[in-house]
């Protein structure tokens, strides 16, 4: 798998060769993190950080909001580490501060392991400073404390020279059931896919910035089908997961869907189509996740108009249900004519009336403890919670993701009563 790089130095995103001479400089990393996050969790490193030159803190914040980014450049301390794991990224990036004292302190499911080589041998200080010590060595003292590697060949970093896939499967070799990013050269699919099959990931950089490979030959390279036309079976999610449908995909169509960011697919019959390109039930692509047999596709996606099927209904199995369904009516009623007499219209138009019956179910809610009546008392607190949030434009997927994000955090204020 592809793990895009966004480098930071001064605010702007820039990639630089060996880590000193800037080749390109791409400007603001929101649209760009925007880009790359539709092939999943994209590297943040802040150069600024590492160098000791200043920091890039609060766009890096900024980022975590975004999309999942794992953060890297310029942490040496457990705090550090854990004010960006409660900031919500994803992971973090501990280079030369990674001793095994410091990653027990630290989640290890969440911690990422740089390791910068030259030659096989790890460098510091800017890749200035050698150690005299292998990275295979250091791969295996420190593979049960942390959830993978980061290993740069420094040597082939934004040279577009190909990277080294036997040292990179002597260091997937080391790590053993840790897993392992690849950076430092890579510059085709081809790459990809084979560092795939040692079961690794690549993180890219320049390649992608300079044009040379694209983000759909990336997502695509470790890909494969034992179908005679080559397609790859796509199960197409919305934002909460839940399935609209199976359609397929080629690398034609994925190419199409990865530069529009809509859902487009492969009709066996009919060639390339675009969903809602005739009917207006359109969708935004917001992520490609591939399976872990590498023959199948996941979509996830926003889905507008009455649904995905053919047939009118959200879903190719027919309606769907509970605080989805729901969320989207209440969002209907905010944007069009509302039936005569519904109550729902009433609270979108009285927000006071509509703040009393927040407080008033939450309060029936908090005093009561039999199992039929709290299910039924949590059933009215979440409908007037939706009814508070539709008329904010806030749709149930928003709110599922602020609830991810909290769920990051390491750090935790005490459960108290407030004052008043």
């Amino acid at each position: 798998m592809i793990v895009p790089s966004i480098d930071l130095v001064g605010g702007r995103t820039v990639q630089l060769v060996g880590g000193e001479e800037e080749k390109i400089n791409a400007g603001d990393p929101v649209p760009i993190l925007e880009k790359f996050s539709i092939a999943g969790e994209v590297a943040v490193i802040d150069i600024d950080a590492a160098r000791g030159e200043g920091s890039n803190r609060e766009i890096i914040r900024n980022l975590c909001r975004v999309a999942p980014i794992r953060v890297g450049g310029g942490i040496r301390n457990t705090s550090a580490a854990l004010e960006w794991l409660d900031a919500g990224a994803s992971k973090v990036i501990i280079g030369t501060a990674a001793t095994a004292e410091l990653l027990e302190q630290l989640p290890a499911e969440r911690t990422i392991v740089a390791l910068d080589s030259r030659d096989g041998e790890i460098v510091t200080h800017g890749w200035r400073e050698t150690t005299g010590e292998s990275v295979v060595n250091r791969v295996s003292e420190l593979k049960d404390l942390c959830a993978g590697f980061l290993v740069t060949f420094v040597e082939l970093e934004g040279r577009m020279l190909g990277t080294d896939l036997d040292r990179a499967r002597d260091v997937v070799n080391a790590a053993g059931i840790t897993r392992v990013t690849i950076a430092g050269g890579v510059t085709t699919a081809d790459e990809i896919a084979e560092i795939d099959r040692l079961g690794a990931d690549c993180q890219v950089g320049m390649a992608l910035y300079s044009g040379e490979l694209s983000l759909a030959d990336a997502i695509a390279a470790p890909l494969s089908s034992d179908r005679a036309d080559g397609l790859w079976a796509t199960v197409i999610v919305d934002e909460r997961g839940s399935a609209l449908g199976l359609a397929w995909s080629s690398a034609e169509s994925l190419a199409c869907a990865v530069g529009e960011r809509r859902g487009v697919y492969q009709s066996r019959s009919r060639g390339v189509w675009e969903k809602g390109a005739t009917s207006g039930s359109t969708q935004e692509l917001l992520r490609i996740d591939l399976d872990c047999d590498r023959d199948a596709l996941r979509f996830t996606v926003r889905q507008h108009g009455a649904g995905f099927c053919h047939l009118g209904t959200r879903s190719c199995w027919g309606h769907d249900h509970g605080v989805g369904r729901l969320s989207r009516r209440l969002a209907k009623l905010v944007s069009g004519p509302a039936p005569e007499g519904s109550n729902t219209a009433k609270l979108l138009a009285d927000q006071t009336l509509l703040g009393a019956k927040l407080r008033e179910e939450a309060a029936e809610l908090a005093n009561t403890s039999n199992r039929a009546d709290v299910i039924a008392e949590s059933a009215d607190v979440l409908y007037f919670t939706l009814v508070k949030a539709a008329a904010a434009g806030v749709d149930i997927a928003d709110i599922e993701q602020e609830l991810d994000r909290r769920a990051l955090k390491i750090s935790r204020r005490p459960m108290e009563k407030k004052e008043g």
